[in-house]
């Protein structure tokens, strides 16, 4: 009997590892395989170069019951591929931040699906959510949202703290980050000692700390001179010439210049959806899309014996 169970788990483990050889997977979050077994060979692509990273369809969000509710999303339809600069406008309660934090994994519908990478995401518990935000999505807000108690590299350093625990390797990461952005001499300035400006750009660098895929910007130039806002726009032109997915919420309509489409939101819906092809965001997503196309070709690989 001894024997027949040291054959089944070295069978087992037989099995396991030549699975193992064939399957891999993509990203460990979301646990998506992206390999195929087959008798002698194995078909490779990559899912996520085929669909879209945000993929909405028929969001709706509510607020109250009754005769005092508020339709803040109606049915909303939204598709972005990797690589877009993405600017979302529309009047004051047309529900642009709303769909921001949905995005984002800050809010949840009341109706509708919401896949990101492939992954439906919209009914996920609360410490799933918020373990593939802080990987997956980089944020940036009008008012800063710095923490004033700590130091400007502490501030940056601080989404790796959270995923990661405390390390001193944070520290020189963050450093990196800051002065990539010109703030190398601030590190350990307190946020109130800095200018607008300056803190925008802390707000950025603590964004890409982790290295997200996705950078949702909620106003990002709302509270900055034209001199600081043409840096802050610099700097998100930057960051998705580097490959970064970019949505921005703003009603200036000057910075629609950054971005190779805009989307004009009314009453909780998209009214228009506009690819702005002059623009040098959309060549910069053509680009993205073109290396797309090309993994999309099947490979077929000859499995070793």
């Amino acid at each position: 009997m001894y024997h027949d169970a040291v054959v089944i788990v070295k069978s087992v483990i037989l099995i396991y590892n030549r699975v193992s050889m064939t399957t891999t997977s993509e990203n460990s979050i979301f646990d998506t395989p992206t390999h195929r077994a087959d008798s002698n060979v194995f078909y490779a692509t990559m899912i996520s170069s085929v669909s879209p990273v945000i993929d909405l369809r028929g969001i709706e969000k509510r607020f109250g019951y009754g005769d005092t509710q508020t339709i803040a999303l109606d049915g909303v339809d939204l598709v972005i591929e990797r690589g877009e600069f993405v600017a979302i406008m529309g009047p004051s309660g047309c529900g642009k931040t709303t769909l921001l934090n949905i995005i984002g994994l800050l809010d949840q519908p009341t109706g509708g699906e919401y896949k990101l990478n492939s992954k439906n995401v919209a009914k996920l518990p609360p410490g799933r959510k918020a373990k593939i935000r802080n990987r997956e999505i980089g944020f940036v807000f009008q008012n800063f949202n710095l923490i004033h108690k700590l130091t400007v590299i502490d501030n940056v350093a601080l989404p790796l703290t959270y995923s990661r625990g405390l390390n001193y390797k944070h520290q020189e990461k963050a450093s990196k980050i800051l002065t990539a952005l010109g703030l190398h001499s601030r590190e350990y300035y307190m946020p109130y000692q800095l200018s607008g400006g300056q803190m925008q750009r802390v707000a950025i660098a603590r964004a890409l700390a982790n290295e997200p895929s996705i950078i949702l910007a909620d106003e990002p130039t709302g509270n900055l001179d034209s001199k600081n806002s043409e840096i802050i726009m610099d700097e998100l032109t930057r960051i998705h010439r580097e490959g970064n997915t970019i949505l921005m919420v703003t009603h200036n309509p000057e910075l629609l210049s950054y971005a190779g489409r805009v989307i004009h939101m009314k009453d909780g819906q998209i009214d228009r959806d506009i690819e702005l092809v002059d623009n040098k965001a959309y060549a910069t997503a053509s680009k993205f899309k073109s290396r797309r196309k090309e993994s999309r070709k099947r490979t077929w690989i000859r499995r070793r014996k």
